[in-house]
């Protein structure tokens, strides 16, 4: 997603109408009742708070697709966002006007598209490969050794859950993988123990925080609802759990996320400047590895 700031805004003090704020929290109700992810609810709401900044002083129920269109165009010419970002957008607004708005939006004609960008993914080497792993250590070693052995995405290997791992049949089961699909992959021998160990380590951190009334994570949409306790069962919890517990605002559960991506990313591009490998290599590289 882009970060660049629209210099139409720069400076400009946006004061809050009442109205869009209403309409911002029908757009959260319509996302959480869709039960859409947590990242695809803030991006959608970043871009219809831009697209409503863009076009100040003018109530969305009046802008038609000639208003959509110069946004999407302008974020094209303007702003200089990739062919994906612009999609985004466009179906952040698609969202909004469909789905909140109820207005049957038809296809944006006369939108300048975003040039699709073409690249070869990089691609290590074993022998980069494990300069790269060797480089690493606990967790984060054993999470770049998962993506490797097991072709998972970033996100895939973060998510994983205790009762998504089937030693007796070395398999591993992405929940909610790329297109909202749950699939079967690979667990190679080679992490079997590893990964033991590691497990071992966070059900005796998980055991002290039931002591403390802690212990809770967060359960994907309905399940806390039918299974009240499930959320401190040891099947629901991160096989890597974040460093940091937190309260939740709702129901006031002391709980832990996942450990979170950003420092996984870090810790790589740190052990690939470390192994000498000028190849521009990220968590993502070593799926492609993998295959």
């Amino acid at each position: 997603m882009c970060r660049r700031s629209d210099s139409r805004f720069r400076g400009q003090q946006i004061k809050p109408d009442p109205s869009r704020s209403e309409l911002l929290n029908q757009v959260r109700r319509a996302l959480r009742v869709r039960h859409l992810s947590r990242r695809t609810a803030k991006a959608y709401i970043g871009w219809i708070l831009r697209f409503l900044r863009f076009h100040p002083s003018r109530d969305p129920q009046q802008l038609d697709e000639s208003e959509i269109s110069a946004f999407l165009t302008h974020l094209a010419t303007h702003d200089n966002v990739s062919a994906s970002t612009q999609n985004q957008a466009r179906s952040a607004l698609l969202f909004l006007y469909r789905r909140v708005l109820r207005r049957d939006i038809e296809g944006l004609k006369g939108v300048v598209r975003a040039k699709v960008s073409r690249r070869i993914p990089v691609v290590l080497s074993r022998e980069e490969v494990t300069a790269v792993i060797d480089r690493l250590q606990g967790p984060q070693r054993l999470m770049v050794e998962l993506m490797y052995g097991c072709g998972l995405r970033l996100l895939e290997c973060l998510r994983l859950r205790v009762k998504d791992i089937d030693f007796g049949r070395f398999e591993i089961v992405v929940r909610s993988g790329k297109g909202n699909k749950d699939r079967r992959t690979i667990l190679p021998e080679t992490i079997v123990e590893t990964l033991r160990e590691h497990l071992t380590r966070v059900r005796a951190l998980h055991e002290r925080e039931l002591e403390s009334g802690a212990g809770w994570v967060e359960l994907p949409a309905s399940v806390d609802r039918k299974y009240p306790n499930a959320g401190k069962s040891w099947g629901w919890q991160w096989i890597f759990p974040a460093t940091r517990t937190y309260r939740d605002s709702l129901t006031g559960q002391r709980r832990r996320h996942h450990y979170h991506e950003s420092a996984l990313q870090r810790a790589v591009k740190e052990a690939v400047l470390r192994a000498g490998i000028n190849k521009p290599a990220s968590c993502h590289t070593f799926r492609n590895a993998s295959t």
